[in-house]
């Protein structure tokens, strides 16, 4: 495996976002885990309740590495804006999201293919962009976050959402002690790019920040097969041949290791919503 963080390496890209179903079992298994933390996508609806100053009269919502459409169909449907845009890279997610977006007619929500550095708008006109989990995907998110704010209408509004650097260390803890990636707690965070600490200062480059909120989201996971669902996705780990997307025989590993039991973990949720530049149209 390369030692070049996954999320950064263009080597990867296939690898990690070319099967759909191998990220929803990734998401499912993380959400099934989930004890403590406000759900992302309903909270976004609730900042952008509390700071635009329309919210009941929304343009154009753009949703940055929308994945399988989760925050865009909920936008659509908690904010009813004119249209809402999912915009990502990885055409297997999008595919998906199609899909369940066709099994609620009425939502106006599209999902384009595309890359966030080169925005497929014109300057000025959303009032709503939204970059959830994604900023730490790219190597410059200044230069993301720089396009977000040309796309932003007067007045218009970015909320942006990412992790702490020591998300799930719990995780590289096990990883480490059953043998999986003796190394687990050495590697780099996934999340160095755009994480709970930077978040902000990257979004005051372009943008006047208005609010920043820290909450600490807990996950706990059953048992070994559980968390075999999600560390047979995880990227940062360097598994051996033959575990990478193959739960049962990575559980089989944790089995032959360790006591199976609970495994309890936390992330640094971090959102920032801010202004485009020049304030209130």
């Amino acid at each position: 495996m390369s030692g070049i963080n996954p999320f950064l390496d263009p080597a990867r890209q296939t690898e990690l976002y070319g099967h759909a179903a191998r990220l929803a079992g990734r998401s499912n298994a993380l959400m099934r885990a989930k004890t403590a933390g406000r759900p992302v996508p309903e909270t976004i609806v609730g900042l952008v309740r509390d700071h635009h100053e329309r919210p009941d009269r929304l343009g154009l919502v753009l949703d940055l590495g929308c994945g399988r459409g989760t925050s865009s169909l909920i936008l659509a449907e908690d904010l009813r804006p004119r249209r809402v845009v999912g915009l990502d890279a990885a055409p297997a997610l999008l595919e998906q999201a199609r899909r369940r977006a066709r099994r609620l007619p009425g939502l106006l929500v599209t999902f384009h293919q595309g890359d966030f550095h080169r925005l497929p708008v014109s300057a000025g006109s959303c009032d709503v962009v939204v970059a959830a989990f994604c900023l730490y995907h790219s190597p410059s998110p200044q230069a993301v976050v720089a396009e977000i704010g040309r796309a932003l209408a007067p007045g218009g509004l970015a909320v942006l959402v990412t992790k702490g650097l020591d998300s799930y260390q719990e995780m590289d803890q096990l990883a480490a002690a059953a043998g999986l990636d003796p190394r687990a707690e050495q590697h780099e965070s996934l999340y160095v790019s755009a994480h709970s600490g930077n978040l902000a200062d990257l979004a005051a480059l372009p943008l006047d920040v208005l609010a920043v909120e820290h909450e600490e989201h807990s996950f706990t996971f059953d048992g070994h097969n559980h968390v075999a669902e999600y560390l047979s996705t995880n990227p940062k780990y360097d598994l051996a041949p033959g575990l990478y997307g193959n739960s049962d025989a990575l559980a089989a590993v944790l089995h032959a290791s360790l006591p199976d039991r609970p495994l309890t973990t936390k992330s640094l949720v971090t959102f920032v919503v801010a202004q485009s530049r020049g304030g209130r149209p």
